[in-house]
């Protein structure tokens, strides 16, 4: 498993301004965005822990383990915070489909499209 680079015990950093943290999933291997979904302090130690991600469920008011009863799990590679400490970026190897939808990423529906120069 990986090295973790801070102190998961201590992550009020990353909390200072809420109790979630947006996490975006991007491809290890090709760099698509894969999904976005919200950390937890827990799930970001459990992601830590583990290897792999967890976030926590807005809805279900849960957590929850990407690919658990699916499969399509989410193997990190690197995770990296933005320059406010308020936003994960996390690169995986995502085994099958990312999005719920079956699709393998979760941004397929196009909304615009811009002129090419």
């Amino acid at each position: 498993m990986g090295k973790t680079l801070i102190d998961k015990d201590n992550l009020d950093v990353y909390f200072a301004k809420g109790e979630l943290i947006p996490a975006i999933v991007q491809d290890a291997d090709n760099g698509d965005v894969l999904m976005l979904a919200y950390m937890s302090r827990l799930s970001l130690q459990k992601t830590l822990e583990t290897g792999y991600t967890w976030f926590y469920s807005r809805s279900r008011k849960e957590l929850w383990n990407k690919g658990a009863t699916s499969g399509h799990l989410q193997k990190i590679t690197e995770i990296y915070a933005d320059c406010d400490n308020d936003t994960l970026l996390v690169k995986a190897h995502q085994t099958g489909a990312a999005c719920h939808t079956g699709n393998r990423t979760c941004f397929f529906t196009k909304i615009f499209e811009g002129d090419e120069e």
